[in-house]
């Protein structure tokens, strides 16, 4: 029975109180779903770049990767 009262027909019947406001346009849709999290992200991003405090030495570059030398092969004989 309960499932025969949750019908979607029932959606088309306006609650109590129920006041939606006007729709967004294209441009309002794209600029709070798409740019505003691509400009969050930037932000953050570029917070994170520039208060890094780590040092030279403990980030992992191509120019600080010390290799040991490969030790000699020779037989013990």
């Amino acid at each position: 029975m309960m499932l025969l009262m949750s019908s979607p027909a029932l959606a088309l019947t306006r609650d109590d109180g129920d006041d939606p406001g006007t729709g967004l346009s294209v441009i309002e849709t794209l600029g709070l779903f798409v740019v505003a999290p691509i400009v969050l992200f930037a932000v953050i991003a570029g917070l994170v770049m520039v208060l890094d405090k780590s040092h030279e030495a403990h980030r992992v570059t191509t120019r600080n990767i010390k290799t040991r030398p490969k030790a000699e092969v020779g037989s013990k004989a």
